[in-house]
């Protein structure tokens, strides 16, 4: 929340502001971080990368996930915690993943086009297939089969609503786990007591020692990033529209993708 309003949050708005304030936080270390060996244009992609991330945060926990309230999603647009300008592409067709609305401005690349981020992959000539926007470093935003789940191929393209929202479900989880646990234990505890119990009082108030329960507070996370490929895997089920198909059909083989590819072209 902008340190400049007064007016008190939504309540959901407890539910993102761990999230967002982290990723303020990595914004401020990456523009004071030394930009010495840096290609001209690199040093601004953190920005570009990290607003998409925020933004898209808070748009897939409102519209996907519903885990918070319009109240909260109209907070963030009107503090200007969100790009509301990218979140007017992104509800165009085609517009779906748009890395940044400087990719679309014609201003900002010669002979008044568009950056090369914007052109479908099935588009590219197969030597150029590779590709990376110079001045935010997506490496392809636009929508259809055979563009990349990850448009920043980093940290800053994951989707950051989706792997909360799999930390919760685990969370939850385990905690039912624990509790099966617990009522298990304490009808094994009712079924080993004897009439001998009262020969030592001292022994009652121990009791039988319960087995220690795992932490379910979920301090030991890899930050409000996937700390791995296992948990970036779990937090897929979670991905809702054409990237989440588009995310299963790069995890599966590659000769099956060749087959695919060629049927559209």
């Amino acid at each position: 929340m902008s340190k400049f309003s007064k007016k008190k949050p939504p309540a959901s708005y407890e539910v993102i502001q761990p999230t967002l304030a982290i990723l303020d936080n990595e914004l401020r270390d990456c523009v004071n971080k030394s930009h010495e060996g840096l290609r001209k244009g690199e040093s601004i992609w953190p920005v570009h990368q990290i607003n998409w991330q925020r933004t898209r945060y808070v748009y897939d926990m409102y519209y996907i996930h519903q885990m918070i309230t319009r109240e909260c999603y109209d907070h963030c647009v009107r503090n200007k915690l969100v790009d509301a300008g990218l979140i007017a592409k992104w509800k165009k067709p085609g517009y779906e993943s748009l890395c940044s609305t400087f990719a679309i401005n014609s201003k900002n690349y010669k002979f008044g086009t568009v950056s090369i981020c914007r052109v479908p992959k099935s588009e590219l000539r197969e030597e150029n297939q590779e590709i990376q926007d110079p001045n935010t470093g997506c490496l392809g935003c636009a929508s259809g089969k055979g563009g990349h789940y990850n448009i920043f191929g980093n940290k800053y393209g994951q989707r950051l609503a989706a792997i909360q929202v799999a930390r919760d479900k685990k969370r939850e989880q385990m905690a039912k786990e624990d509790a099966e646990k617990e009522l298990l234990q304490e009808d094994n505890k009712g079924d080993s007591e004897t009439d001998d119990d009262d020969d030592d009082e001292s022994d009652d108030d121990c009791g039988p020692q319960a087995a220690p329960v795992k932490p379910t507070d979920g301090k030991k996370r890899g930050g409000v990033w996937a700390s791995g490929d296992a948990e970036l895997k779990e937090s897929d089920k979670y991905v809702e529209g054409d990237y989440a198909d588009e995310q299963a059909e790069q995890g599966g083989d590659e000769e099956e993708r060749a087959k695919k590819k060629k049927k559209t072209i």
